[in-house]
């Protein structure tokens, strides 16, 4: 426990403090070095941790300071974490699973939203940040015809400043385009990026599939929509490269499945894969425990494995140590390096959240798309 919660411990009361100015003095959670403690204040019969981070148990319970409605947990969390959390307060035999109401710092997702626990030595990256000298892009609502659905999809196109219908600009395509707009920031980061000279003014479209369990998970249908239906009008409405070498498909969980998949499918169409915390799941060496509705992704994994070719010359692979998929993204790392595509892998202390995948894209588009900054210095 921390020197703050031991003085209430160890006394036969509150201590020479106030849980009140406790309260209103620290910042929650406490983080001393590589210990963090959680704090909850209010009438209960039990408090709990919520997190997910693989191996250890999904709840972790609370201990309450005698005499006060005060409730605490320490942690050992290494330097460089992110955790999201959030609390399970049970009373009266009800159960209420709520952010926490001592900590401001957020995340959102589709589903929601969860608290924030930094580590000592995170920070949130400057370059998520508006910056008020870089010329921000635009970003468009495009109609596209989906033969290979038999209807239209709709997706977003993100223009970078000064577009210029005379040349031609690298593409990138990403799964869950809407999702990484609204929780990885990532018009903010195009604009920074850019304009730091990291990457090259580039177009990013966003694609967002109605079913994703069934388009992502390595559907041969879904890699025909992006191919045969996307690319011809992106190449009709935008002046976007044609040659493969320029051009790259992304995404995170099953939207990295099924940027694999159709760069598989479809090889010598995108020479550059984003690959954020795929949902690899493969038995060729072992069961799988992902259950039945991951039975097309296994299929198409281990037929990848049996016969990978060549789908792309430059992989980003990216995990949270944190989470589950941290097994299968380490086995295939190795993997699709010794079919000679080149591959940097890299892992963080995260989990499997937007914001962790945001924290990965300097180092993931700045490598697959150099920028004249790169491209001199490196």
């Amino acid at each position: 426990m921390t020197l703050l919660i031991d003085r209430f411990v160890r006394g036969n009361g509150p201590g020479d403090g106030s849980v009140d100015a406790l309260v209103a003095s620290t910042a929650v959670p406490i983080v001393e070095g590589d210990r963090v403690t959680f704090l909850y204040r209010g009438e209960a019969d039990a408090v709990k941790l919520w997190h997910a981070i693989f191996g250890l148990p999904t709840f972790q319970p609370f201990s309450r300071v005698k005499w006060t409605d005060l409730w605490y947990l320490t942690l050992d969390l290494p330097a460089g974490s992110r955790m999201e959390y959030k609390l399970l307060v049970e009373r009266d035999g009800a159960r209420d699973l709520i952010r926490d109401p001592l900590n401001r710092q957020t995340a959102h997702d589709p589903f929601g939203a969860n608290s924030v626990c930094y580590a000592a030595g995170y920070q949130v990256p400057d370059w998520t940040l508006a910056d008020p000298e870089a010329r921000p892009g635009t970003v468009e609502d495009h109609e596209i015809d989906a033969k290979a659905f038999g209807g239209t999809r709709n997706v977003k196109v993100y223009l970078p400043a000064r577009m210029r219908l005379t040349r031609r600009y690298p593409l990138l395509v990403l799964h869950d385009g809407n999702d990484y707009l609204r929780f990885s920031r990532l018009q903010t980061v195009l604009d920074n990026l850019i304009h730091r000279l990291e990457i090259p003014p580039m177009i990013v479209v966003g694609t967002q599939s109605p079913d994703r369990m069934k388009e992502y998970m390595a559907d041969a249908a879904h890699a025909s929509f992006v191919v045969q239906d996307l690319l011809p009008a992106l190449e009709a409405a935008f002046p976007v490269a044609k040659d493969p070498a320029q051009r790259g498909i992304g995404g995170a969980s099953l939207g990295a499945v099924a940027s694999l998949s159709t760069a598989w499918r479809y090889p010598g169409t995108f020479s550059r894969l984003l690959l954020q915390s795929g949902s690899f799941a493969f038995t060729d060496i072992g069961r799988t425990y992902r259950g039945p509705v991951f039975e097309p992704v296994v299929e198409f994994v281990n037929a990848f494995r049996a016969r990978p070719g060549h789908p792309a010359e430059k992989l980003f692979v990216s995990c949270g140590v944190y989470e589950s998929l941290i097994y299968e993204n380490r086995s295939m790392a190795p993997f699709l390096q010794s079919t000679g595509m080149e591959v940097r892998y890299v892992e963080a202390r995260d989990g499997h959240n937007w914001e962790a995948w945001r924290d990965r894209l300097r180092e993931g588009l700045s490598w697959l798309f150099p920028g004249p900054l790169w491209m001199i210095y490196e």
